[in-house]
């Protein structure tokens, strides 16, 4: 069946869309996508694919397409995880988590963690505390002090999951951790994060940035007031 997959990938290949990829995903030497090759599908036509051949393919044949050079491979890796994952008992979740955090070196574009993070570990962590009994959350904290920028990314987007439930606390926690990140990337997902929380609680929000506003990088600011009134985001920036 992987290589079932693998052929219908290959069918959907566009290779005026791989240059485009290419250059917006940065894969420049020197760039943060170094070395990554593209095929030129689109998320929806991977997404297709994926969901068809989900069920017969197992943890090896995941491992398999994770450690391509081929960015579609990944993404369909990962996507086949979150159908498995949703579909999946308590066990089959557990080690599908377990599967996720062993392979983040592999979770290495921002399209890669924005796409599973949340749907995987940080559905696990939202609905299975009785499980962590040292701190259920406490893998984001280690994640998010990471030298490595994908986990960075990964620790911050999987609490969307919380900030879909009305959670706003590991958020925050996590921003503070990667408040001084000088990764741009870093700093656009903090940004987002923070702004969902203010989508749902904007005084919650806002305590937030009236306590860090003047050492946030001005990326990460932007995005986060992003919902705010033109008054209001323009009283942060004149004040930052």
């Amino acid at each position: 069946m992987l290589q079932n997959l693998i052929h219908e990938l290959k069918k959907q290949a566009n290779p005026e869309k791989a240059k485009v990829f290419a250059r917006f995903f940065k894969t420049r030497k020197g760039e943060y996508g170094e070395g990554d090759k593209f095929w030129g599908l689109t998320v929806p036509q991977t997404r297709a694919i994926s969901k068809k051949y989900f069920e017969r393919l197992d943890l090896d044949d995941i491992q398999k397409l994770l450690r391509s050079k081929i960015h579609e491979y990944r993404l369909s890796a990962l996507m086949i995880l979150r159908f498995k994952y949703e579909k999946g008992n308590m066990e089959t979740k557990r080690q599908i988590v377990e599967f996720y955090l062993k392979n983040t070196k592999y979770v290495n574009n921002w399209d890669l963690v924005d796409l599973s993070c949340h749907y995987i570990l940080g559905n696990w962590l939202l609905n299975t505390p009785e499980l962590h009994p040292e701190g259920d959350r406490k893998i984001l904290d280690k994640l998010g002090r990471s030298k490595n920028l994908w986990e960075k990314r990964i620790a911050i987007i999987s609490t969307f999951e919380f900030i879909r439930n009305n959670q706003f606390e590991d958020t925050l926690k996590i921003s503070e951790i990667l408040l001084h990140d000088k990764h741009d990337l870093i700093h656009k997902a903090v940004g987002w994060m923070l702004r969902e929380v203010g989508k749902r609680d904007q005084k919650f929000e806002e305590a937030f940035l009236k306590k860090h506003y003047k050492q946030m990088p001005r990326t990460m600011l932007k995005y986060a007031i992003e919902k705010f009134s033109k008054e209001k985001r323009d009283s942060y920036l004149k004040l930052s």
